[in-house]
């Protein structure tokens, strides 16, 4: 991915420890990076889907939803004026890595919220769409732990 692109670490002890033990084998890791990559990736469609999970996003603001009511944007979904944010996030893998992100400039303000708009004077809550859940967390061990048994 770019320069410009974020990227979420999820940091789950359990994923580490069986990502350390695949390595310890000497396998090729590639097969199952490609598998996590794709777990991620579903992850946040269904994130987009959801509009967050567990936890729903904020909803959006009156003034938001009259804004987007005059542009024919309403009714609709938070983070899908033009879908371009949705169906920007692009899964990559190799040997060692699996990765979800994406580029677009808005992507930063909508995942960790902030200051927006002229002035910095809109308030952006944070709607994190680049997020595993439990479930997802599960998959990926499940997946890891089917590698090691896999001979």
């Amino acid at each position: 991915m770019s320069e410009s692109s974020i990227y979420v670490h999820i940091d789950d002890r359990a994923v580490v420890k069986l990502l350390k033990q695949l390595e310890a084998t000497g396998k090729d890791m590639t097969p199952v990076m490609r598998k996590i990559s794709g777990i991620m990736a579903d992850a946040v469609e269904e994130n987009f889907e959801k509009e967050g999970r567990p936890d729903h996003w904020q909803p959006l603001a009156l003034s938001t939803i009259k804004q987007r009511e005059k542009q024919g944007h309403w009714p609709g979904q938070i983070l899908r004026r033009t879908g371009s944010l949705a169906s920007s996030p692009t899964a990559e893998y190799d040997a060692n890595n699996a990765s979800v992100g994406t580029n677009k400039v808005q992507a930063a303000i909508q995942q960790f919220g902030g200051l927006a708009g002229r002035n910095q004077s809109a308030r952006i809550p944070a709607r994190p769409f680049l997020a595993l859940d439990n479930d997802d967390l599960n998959e990926i061990i499940e997946a890891i732990e089917a590698s090691l048994k896999v001979d």
